[in-house]
């Protein structure tokens, strides 16, 4: 059992369960890890329930280096302390952890036109934001975060700027999800694309990313929304996201942006790269229109981080975006997502298709890895501190 400081003391180490990566493609192995106390404006959460994100499974393969770490970054919980500076937050909120911050005074948080915090952005070198070293140790040695988050951990310390309070009331298991996911597909739709009423779109890759712009298109408007997989399971589950049409490459005779043409005469008006190929960027591109077809891209490569395109197809005027976080401002825009959430103006619960307990994570990783889930919610033990 984790032993935690009470309210009235300064936090102690905390000793605790954590799945551990030891290499690259390696089975996380259950360690016992020291969670050090939250530093100046860090909180210390207690992990209730964190999804599997695809790109904690590309990571954890294609990293070669950065080990031992902790992965898991969409994730909600309780927090357990509190460090020097922090206001916002008290103990016994409930929270998401998100994996970029908004620290509210840099010149991107100021601008009103991105959420690419300069304080608080993607965190790639495996350690806090604030003074580049580990929250985490196993017989003294470090190990390193993954996002700054680290959420497949009892114990996780992140940056203040780095969650987002929310409401006691909201189910912890399934709003997780917003923290990364379902919020990065709504943002592409609403915020990078902007899609309009009577559009037509189509989607490279069903899975919780796809399925969630498809979800925004549909609130939007959109008249066609097209899903392209080769997984022909996401047919029926794209039908209950907004997709129209569904299209999987497996069964084609003829190159994908070919059909998508014919379906939209001439090319779709918004083309979403979900899979995390840059080749399917290209696709994607080639499927939308001449003059005005903007195409998003939002998934993470596990190989090839170069994108290549004819230099035609951005001369005819398409326009092609990357997306991180769908744009969304984490502590000021992610609220809202909650207040829809809540009040049943969006989907996230149908995502879930598998709940599993923290013992069970390197199964979940395998049901990411064989493609036969959407997210896998872990549950964390229940346990009196």
């Amino acid at each position: 059992m984790a032993a935690a400081a009470s309210s009235s003391s300064p936090p102690a180490v905390i000793t605790c369960r954590a799945a551990v990566a030891w290499g690259p493609g390696q089975a996380l192995v259950m360690e016992d890890v020291e969670v050090a106390p939250p530093g100046p404006l860090e909180i210390r959460v207690k992990v209730v329930s964190t999804s599997i994100c695809r790109s904690d499974v590309t990571q954890w393969q294609s990293t070669p280096d950065l080990f031992p770490r902790i992965f898991g970054h969409e994730a909600s919980g309780v927090v357990e302390s509190v460090g020097e500076g922090v206001t916002e937050f008290q103990v016994g909120d409930h929270a998401l952890t998100v994996f970029i911050g908004e620290c509210m005074s840099c010149k991107h948080c100021v601008s009103g036109k991105s959420n690419m915090c300069q304080t608080l952005g993607l965190e790639r070198k495996g350690v806090m934001h604030s003074d580049q070293t580990t929250r985490f140790s196993i017989g003294g040695k470090p190990v390193y975060h993954y996002c700054a988050v680290s959420s497949f951990s009892e114990y996780a310390v992140v940056h203040s700027g780095c969650a987002v309070k929310v409401s006691p009331t909201m189910p912890m298991d399934r709003i997780c999800l917003l923290s990364c996911g379902a919020s990065a597909g709504l943002g592409a739709a609403w915020n990078v694309a902007d899609v309009s009423k009577g559009s037509s779109v189509v989607i490279f890759g069903l899975g919780t990313v796809g399925l969630s712009v498809a979800q925004g298109a549909k609130l939007r408007g959109a008249s066609k929304i097209i899903g392209v997989d080769t997984n022909p399971d996401k047919q029926e589950k794209g039908k209950a996201f907004g997709v129209t049409d569904f299209i999987n490459p497996a069964e084609l005779n003829e190159p994908v942006q070919q059909v998508v043409k014919r379906l939209t005469d001439g090319g779709a008006d918004y083309s979403f790269e979900c899979v995390g190929d840059t080749g399917v960027v290209s696709t994607a591109l080639q499927s939308c229109s001449d003059g005005w077809g903007l195409t998003v891209t939002l998934g993470v490569p596990k190989a090839k981080p170069e994108v290549s395109a004819h230099y035609g197809l951005l001369l005819s005027g398409r326009t092609l975006k990357g997306s991180l976080f769908g744009g969304w401002r984490p502590k000021s825009d992610i609220p809202l997502l909650v207040e829809k959430y809540a009040n049943k103006e969006i989907q996230v619960d149908g995502l879930v298709t598998h709940d599993m307990p923290f013992s069970d994570i390197n199964k979940a990783l395998e049901l990411m890895l064989q493609n036969r889930c959407l997210r896998c919610v872990i549950h964390m033990p229940k346990r009196q501190d």
